[in-house]
Order: structure tokens, then C-alpha cells, then sequence
């Protein structure tokens, strides 16, 4: 019953941060939703019972992706330039 919810937490969590990087126009806060939704994927794996999936998943998509996105996005501009 208890993993039922969890999983149940976690795609809602998975759900809404997905549609958070879809709708921030901010791309700092985008590459932090990505870290969040990259995180509870991790979880996800973990739940599932493959922790070597949830650990290569928690290093490389929530920390090291994360960090080079925010790295490449300061280095270009920080807000999405919307064209009419």
C-alpha cells in the first residue's frame, strides 16, 4: 500500500515538474526543474529496484546535467528571447 503512494507521489511529482520546465520562461529556474524532475526519476529507480540505475541517474541527470546547464546558460544569457 505504501508503495503504491510513493509511486503514485512520485509521478505526480514527475508530471508537474515536467510541465514546469515547459512553462518557465526563465531558463535557470527550466535547468532546476530538469534537476528536480531528473531526481524523482532516481527515486523512481530506486523504488524499482534498481539502485545502480537510481545512483548513475541521481550523479549524472540531476547533478552533472544540471550543473552544465546552468553553466552554459550563464555563459549565453540567462532569459528565452521570445520573437513576434
Amino acid at each position: 500500500m505504501i508503495e503504491v503512494i510513493a509511486h503514485t507521489c512520485i509521478i505526480a511529482g514527475l508530471i508537474i515538474s515536467a510541465a514546469m520546465i515547459v512553462r518557465f520562461r526563465d531558463l535557470i529556474s527550466a535547468a532546476i526543474a530538469f534537476g528536480v524532475f531528473s531526481f524523482l526519476l532516481s527515486l523512481e529507480f530506486y523504488i524499482l529496484q534498481a539502485p545502480d540505475v537510481a545512483i548513475a541517474e541521481a550523479g549524472i541527470g540531476a547533478g552533472l546535467t544540471t550543473a552544465i546547464f546552468i553553466i552554459a546558460i550563464r555563459a549565453v544569457g540567462r532569459d528565452e528571447e521570445v520573437e513576434e
